[in-house]
């Protein structure tokens, strides 16, 4: 994935068992262009291994429909990204840009 690609490798090397996946939209509804679901960094006990990993999910048609242009599109994929990974590092939303 391209904006994994441009991330810096400091950041790249601390991330791992995390899926990132596409989906066209939540299923609750709401209008999120993407979502974290697992267990953060810093939440992680010594006792964590063996987990399923942590889920970033990107909204399709929710970043379609906030950009319009392709590099607005590329802007928007690479923001949610970045979003979504600084929750897994344990940024709460106040945290983040």
């Amino acid at each position: 994935m391209e904006t994994l690609e441009s991330l810096p490798d400091e950041l790249k090397g601390r991330i791992e068992n995390v899926a990132i996946v596409v989906e066209d939209e939540p299923r609750s509804g709401e209008s999120l262009l993407g979502l974290y679901e697992g267990i953060a960094l810093p939440h992680r006990a010594e006792s964590y291994n063996l987990a399923p990993p942590d889920r970033i999910t990107i909204f399709r048609r929710s970043i379609l429909a906030s950009a319009s242009t392709r590099d607005d599109v590329r802007k928007e994929i690479r923001d949610t990204v970045v979003h979504e990974i600084g929750h897994y590092f344990g940024l709460t939303e106040h945290e983040l840009p």
